[in-house]
């Protein structure tokens, strides 16, 4: 170590295939005053396969012990360390460790740089055959079923392609609910144990994805799924109207069917909103003109 500022490595793991580890990863881990990784054993089996010795000291730096850890390595990186931060798979910080410790040290203006690595969302965008010009990364759904789909309602007019992580155990429910919020025929890719022996890239409408996943999948699993069209749906008045008197007749509150509804629609809740209360007094209108008639 030296006198002056440290600086913090995020270096790219292989999420597969060890032969795409990048050529730097190997001489920062041999090189390195502090390794901080995920998962220590597979940090361990990481630099077997590539045939080194980390010279460092190496750390854990998970979920449970970020925020207890990050001032530790962050006193390191002051006092001149070289700090690697290593994930169990991809680039740290994305669904994984690493925002609070880059956060701090760049609050500290200590250098931070990368080592590029495999990516299971940029892997699984161009397996999609989906578009790819603009994305955005939704990470994990909430387990709960319900908040489940209040979250997918809330991208449902998401016009870029949308990439998320999913439990295998859990793929099932996910597709169907996609399935409900974004439609049977919206277009999806489910990508699984991506650069493995057993790599998979299952494309088709989400109904069939579904259908599918229902018969039980293992393994890491990234899905993809097409964007809003451009313009939405184009739907007319009525068709808005019948959608959330659907909706409303399940067990929704109008207030939560006009919100899904406009999300699915790519429209303005207000929209759907005025459509619904117009339907209601031309119907309330009928009634009185037919009681007049009578």
């Amino acid at each position: 170590m030296t006198g002056t500022t440290g600086t913090l490595v995020l270096a790219g793991t292989p999420i597969g295939d060890v032969a795409d580890a990048p050529p730097r990863l190997a001489a920062e881990l041999e090189t390195a005053d502090v390794v901080a990784a995920e998962d220590t054993r597979r940090l361990r089996r990481l630099t077997q396969a590539l045939g080194i010795h980390t010279t460092g000291r190496v750390v854990s730096y998970f979920e449970g012990n970020e925020s207890a850890r990050t001032p530790e390595l962050v006193e390191a990186l002051a006092g001149g360390a070289r700090v690697l931060l290593v994930t169990d798979a991809g680039m740290p910080s994305v669904s994984d460790p690493g925002y609070r410790l880059v956060a701090a040290a760049v609050e500290q203006d200590i250098k931070v740089t990368a080592v590029p690595g495999p990516s299971a969302v940029l892997t699984a965008l161009a397996l999609s055959a989906l578009p790819v010009d603009r994305f955005c990364f939704e990470g994990f759904l909430p387990r709960k079923a319900g908040e489940r789909l209040g979250k997918l309602r809330e991208v449902a007019g998401e016009r870029r392609t949308m990439v998320f992580f999913e439990a295998p155990h859990r793929l099932d429910d996910t597709l169907a609910a996609m399935a409900e919020v974004f439609g049977a025929d919206r277009r999806a890719a489910v990508c699984r144990e991506l650069t493995k022996t057993y790599e998979e890239v299952k494309r088709g409408p989400l109904g069939d994805l579904a259908l599918w996943a229902a018969e039980g999948v293992r393994g890491e699993i990234t899905v993809v799924v097409e964007g809003a069209t451009e313009s939405g749906e184009e739907l007319d008045a009525e068709e808005l109207v019948r959608r959330v008197q659907v909706r409303e007749e399940a067990g929704e509150r109008r207030k939560e069917a006009i919100a899904a509804v406009a999300a699915e629609a790519g429209l303005p809740k207000r929209e759907v909103f005025d459509a619904v209360v117009a339907a209601k007094n031309a119907a309330r209108t009928g009634q009185d003109q037919g009681k007049g008639l009578a």
